[in-house]
């Protein structure tokens, strides 16, 4: 049985980063830049240029993500933060109509982006990623989380198209579907309590 262990995305841990965005599908591209990126902006940049925004956003902190190690070894990759550093979220029409949540409110997070490197799909890491998305949204403060994933049991999706995640995956943790982006893609959310330490004493 494998061991699979998660840590926040820091420049020290900046070649496990790549390493996890690199092993099959569109990551190495995209650099998980696409939902910090409005759409025309998105279209004017090159993946060197998307790879130096992720390592500065890594660099000025706070984690946009977690790293999921198989055994040690960098294997996935998951992007949790508050939804207000997500720009293309808040520009994503069909996210603006359908959220119950202001859009400017810093206390609703989202978990935006799943990789799983090839050679480690089926091991459970994709939920072992969004276990303990959760709970560091909840260390961080965060009142409510926000998902956009893909319902599998209608129609055929390639692999690609489920870096959403996947909307089974986001029921097993809790969420509960709030409404339809668009046939097949509902936007779900988990209300979450405050930890000790993040309640005023």
């Amino acid at each position: 049985m494998v061991t699979i262990t998660t840590k926040p995305a820091t420049t020290e841990r900046w070649a496990d980063v790549q390493h996890a965005l690199t092993g099959g599908g569109d990551g190495a591209s995209c650099q998980c830049a696409w939902l910090t990126l409005r759409a025309k902006d998105w279209n004017n940049t090159t993946k060197d240029e998307r790879t130096a925004l992720l390592h500065d956003e890594i660099a000025a902190g706070p984690p946009p993500g977690l790293i999921a190690y198989v055994d040690g070894e960098a294997a996935g990759w998951v992007r949790v933060g508050p939804r207000t550093s997500q720009a293309r979220l808040a520009h994503t029409r069909a996210i603006a109509s359908a959220t119950a949540e202001p859009l400017d409110d810093e206390a609703v997070w989202a978990i935006t982006c799943f990789v799983v490197r090839r050679e480690h799909r089926g091991q459970g890491i994709t939920a072992k990623l969004m276990h303990d998305a959760i709970a560091f949204a909840q260390d961080a403060g965060a009142r409510l989380i926000e998902g956009y994933p893909v319902d599998t049991t209608t129609g055929t999706h390639a692999s690609n198209n489920l870096f959403h995640g996947t909307l089974s995956t986001f029921r097993a943790a809790g969420f509960e579907q709030r409404a339809a982006l668009k046939p097949g893609r509902p936007l779900v959310a988990l209300e979450l309590t405050p930890t000790a330490a993040n309640v005023a004493v």
